[in-house]
């Protein structure tokens, strides 16, 4: 960090860190997305320590790679169901993608970086994965070979994120969208296990490493006529995206000026946190702890069409180096047609 507060390798990327600039904007509201692999988490994340308390609203999302099975079970309501869906996959899969955008209570970026991109390693060759959606992120910009190769350990980025005051911190306000699914990676990766078989067990550890997040799909949904995905929403509320979508980095950026947008032209820029504040889009235990679902766990998993590669069996035996393969313990599961 300079004398300035700036970034040195924000004003000058590095080649093999490359970054993403907003060039269609004028100079001086430019922003800057920037790549982290495993040849400069150290120093990015070093950065990011310096800036989390001046700006401590994170917008985030992840790039996971779809979904490839359905929990078996039956479960008393649809927030259950949801909660086992989330479970089963993360447990299987591994992240490709986390962005985290930062900046104030107001929504203003702190200048140069304002969003990292981190890339986890990933193999296409040993990692379990859904074939859409690994061609949607192809097609994105997405270099899995790069990922295989320059890849994010997630256990050292585990340790660097606990030390960064990114986490575990009341201070630090988390902004998503529909993010059942990105907390439950998150979670993950943090705690090196499976995520818990109960709905209420898993806001009970969001609660202690995410103490305020804001779900935009829950907010949106007391607005009238605000439906719809991120870009739909962002298209209404007339947000422009900076980057390519599909790629965290530009998502979680379109996340954080989607969510101060909608704040201030539905809410006059207040949210009651009472209301607002803890409650994921289509779960149902919040993470400030109310509501009551408690349904049933499920009793193993269904394979949704043909998963990839299509040779499961080292999932079950804790070998080619996945995140953490080594503590899913084999589910009864069947095959879906």
């Amino acid at each position: 960090v300079n004398s300035e507060g700036g970034h040195p390798a924000c004003s000058d990327p590095a080649p093999w860190a490359p970054s993403m600039y907003s060039e269609s904007l004028p100079a001086s509201q430019r922003v800057l997305i920037r790549e982290v692999w495993a040849d400069n988490i150290d120093e990015e994340m070093a950065y990011i320590r310096e800036i989390v308390e001046r700006y401590p609203w994170l917008a985030m999302d992840t790039e996971f790679p779809g979904t490839v099975a359905r929990p078996i079970g039956s479960f008393r309501s649809r927030a259950e169901s949801n909660y086992q869906n989330i479970r089963c996959n993360v447990d299987l899969l591994n992240i490709i993608q986390l962005g985290i955008t930062f900046c104030d209570a107001d929504g203003i970026l702190p200048p140069g970086c304002s969003t990292w991109q981190f890339n986890f390693k990933f193999s296409l060759r040993d990692d379990l994965y859904a074939q859409d959606s690994i061609d949607l992120l192809t097609q994105a910009g997405i270099d899995f070979s790069k990922h295989e190769e320059h890849g994010i350990d997630p256990h050292y980025f585990a340790e660097l994120l606990m030390m960064s005051g990114v986490v575990l911190n009341d201070d630090v306000r988390w902004i998503s969208f529909h993010s059942g699914y990105d907390f439950g990676y998150l979670l993950k990766v943090l705690t090196c296990k499976p995520l818990p078989e109960q709905e209420s067990d898993f806001f009970e550890l969001l609660r202690t490493y995410f103490p305020a997040i804001y779900d935009i799909k829950f907010i949106a949904s007391s607005c009238d006529n605000l439906r719809g995905g991120l870009n739909k929403l962002a298209e209404l509320l007339e947000v422009p995206r900076i980057g390519p979508e599909h790629q965290a980095g530009s998502d979680s950026l379109l996340t954080q000026a989607t969510f101060f947008k909608l704040r201030s032209a539905y809410f006059d820029n207040y949210l009651d946190d009472d209301q607002y504040v803890g409650v994921l889009w289509g779960l149902g235990t919040s993470v400030s702890g109310s509501g009551n679902s408690h349904g049933n766990h499920s009793s193993g998993y269904a394979f949704q069409g043909s998963p990839h590669p299509t040779s499961m069996s080292h999932l079950f035996h804790g070998n080619n180096g996945s995140q953490h393969q080594q503590h899913i313990h084999q589910p009864e599961f069947e095959v879906a047609q």
